[in-house]
């Protein structure tokens, strides 16, 4: 059993509403939820049942109507918009379903994209992009733009992207949705590997079973609710 020292993040009444139209939907509803330092936490549940709008409410990306997001003992819904989104770039990489490379820049271009809001060296950023690219196994790739990329080759570089400043949490949606099924088990092992020898927390949108089967931990989403819990 984990310790309070190990947990993550803690939700606690975590609650989303937005109007569409007239209507006032809430994509969340008093969601509690843990997640280890080290977990790998897959999210299932049909479309509108809250899962995006958690990964990006953990993320910072978004803030939730009330409740409370503490992660690494930081109440990120407590920061300003400036201290929120130096947050975000420290502590957070973020894995989407199409990659959204930049086309016109190489693998080691991409990766390096977010490490030029730091104040570090050329030389720092340069062995940063390495190391990144190298633990998703495109070394020899980092000179290649997207295009001369397979679909897989194209997620390891995001998944690079995301892991180049060494953030605390990765938070993946649908992260294998646009892949074959071979290039889809290889990023899952990646993501295995990261969880397990670099202790990564990630947190994983997905609709595939096969793809929740690779986490530590699957939950169901449903209305805002967390219905059930399966290891």
């Amino acid at each position: 059993m984990n310790n309070a020292n190990d947990i993550l993040i803690q939700c606690r009444a975590v609650t989303k509403h937005y109007k569409k139209g007239p209507t006032v939907v809430t994509p969340l509803d008093a969601l509690d939820l843990d997640v280890p330092r080290g977990d790998f936490l897959a999210l299932m549940g049909p479309s509108g049942s809250g899962k995006t709008t958690l990964l990006n409410l953990l993320s910072g990306i978004d803030q939730p109507t009330s409740g409370s997001i503490e992660i690494d003992g930081i109440k990120i819904q407590t920061l300003n918009r400036r201290d929120l989104a130096a947050w975000r770039a420290r502590h957070v990489g973020y894995i989407f379903q199409l990659y959204h490379l930049i086309p016109v820049l190489t693998a080691f271009e991409n990766v390096e994209l977010p490490l030029l809001l730091d104040d570090m060296t050329r030389k720092d950023r340069r062995e940063r992009v390495d190391a990144a690219l190298s633990l998703v196994g495109l070394s020899d790739r980092k000179h290649h733009f997207p295009r001369e990329l397979s679909g897989g080759q194209e997620q390891r570089v995001a998944i690079a992207r995301a892991l180049v400043a060494d953030p605390l949490l990765l938070v993946a949606d649908e992260p294998t949705g646009d892949l074959d099924r071979q290039s889809a088990d290889a990023i899952l092992e990646l993501l295995r590997e990261l969880a397990r020898e670099q202790n990564k927390t990630i947190v994983m949108v997905t609709h595939d079973p096969k793809a929740a089967e690779a986490s530590n931990r699957l939950l169901h989403l449903e209305k805002g609710r967390l219905l059930e819990t399966a290891s």
